[in-house]
């Protein structure tokens, strides 16, 4: 059973802690990331209003090397480079428990990880791990993937299907290609009822894929 774990660790515990405490705002966003051997190889877009810090930072940052500027577009760089320190719960994940990583994205306050595991086993593991080694990993939010293609978002079956019907007959189109009300015959509900639950997916979808790091205990029906 695949499942899907929102991570976040510490700014100053994992890759390019001294450049996040050097330049002031720059944000990182990870494309594509793969571990090999004791270091992860991760594709990495940087925003920033002082590129030039960037540049200075990234040069003496122990936790980076072989940096290479990919992209330089007006408001962010792609960058390739290797992470070579802070890193050891992520090259476990990824090498001991074929995890992958879906998603990271770090800030002054910490870097948010979206990691599939085969099973929760694999997750488990990884958890222990980071324990055992004294690394304040949290575990903000898990989503099993047979729970439905919504789960990963925190959207339970019903909330899943009413977005997915809403944007399938038109709802979101300009003007409506049809109306909350006959959504709700398709559902057999009233349309107050689609229209909560559209509202409590729209929640959901907002705080779990746009409001990174925010765990979500409860999910409403």
């Amino acid at each position: 059973m695949s499942t899907i774990a929102a991570i976040r660790v510490p700014a100053e515990e994992f890759a390019l802690a001294e450049t996040l405490s050097r330049v002031p705002g720059v944000e990182f966003e990870t494309v594509r990331v793969v571990a090999h051997d004791d270091r992860v190889l991760p594709l990495v877009w940087a925003q920033t209003d002082d590129e030039d810090a960037l540049e200075r930072a990234l040069a003496d940052d122990p936790s980076v090397e072989n940096e290479r500027l990919l992209a330089d577009l007006a408001d962010e760089r792609l960058y390739r480079m290797d992470w070579v320190a802070n890193i050891e719960t992520v090259v476990y994940a990824l090498l001991e428990h074929d995890g992958t990583v879906l998603s990271a994205s770090g800030r002054a306050d910490g870097w948010h990880l979206r990691i599939l595991f085969p099973d929760r086993d694999s997750l488990s593991a990884t958890h222990d791990f980071a324990t055992d080694e004294d690394i304040p990993l949290s575990l903000e939010q898990v989503a099993d993937l047979n729970e439905g293609r919504g789960s990963q978002f925190a959207l339970t079956e019903r909330q899943h299907q009413a977005l997915l019907a809403a944007y399938e007959r038109g709802y979101y189109e300009v003007p409506q290609d049809v109306t909350m009300a006959e959504l709700a015959d398709e559902f057999d509900v009233s349309a107050q009822a689609v229209s909560q639950r559209l509202h409590r997916a729209y929640r959901n979808l907002i705080e779990n894929a746009l409001v990174i790091g925010r765990p979500t205990d409860t999910i409403e029906e």
